[in-house]
């Protein structure tokens, strides 16, 4: 039996979650990707709880002009400060089941850029 796409984007999700999980000290950056938009949160997993959160719809990046990718550097770059300005310095990278290539690569380095370390 063949898996969907997402199914085995899942199975990948999962096995990635196994190994990271956030904490106070140092959350969790999930990504999720839809096909027009990606979204970004800093998750403490311990607690429960979203510490920072920014997206491609956010109103000051869904006016940037460029391609995906460039909208997803905005992304990594807003999600940094707002990590920042929350007292966090230092994330364990979740790239959600998804390869680190293309959108996913571009918001990792647009934080790292603003000032995240992971």
């Amino acid at each position: 039996m063949a898996l969907t796409k997402n199914q085995r984007r899942t199975r990948i999700k999962n096995r990635i979650r196994k190994v990271i999980s956030g904490t106070e000290t140092r959350p969790r950056l999930a990504v999720f990707r839809s096909n027009k938009e990606i979204y970004a949160q800093v998750v403490d997993d311990v607690s429960g709880k979203t510490l920072a959160a920014a997206s491609s719809r956010d109103k000051d990046i869904s006016s940037a002009k460029g391609n995906k990718s460039e909208v997803a550097t905005f992304v990594g770059k807003s999600i940094a400060e707002k990590a920042l300005k929350a007292g966090i310095t230092s994330i364990t990278f979740d790239r959600g089941g998804y390869l680190y290539h293309g959108r996913v690569k571009s918001l990792a380095e647009g934080a790292r850029e603003a000032g995240l370390k992971f």
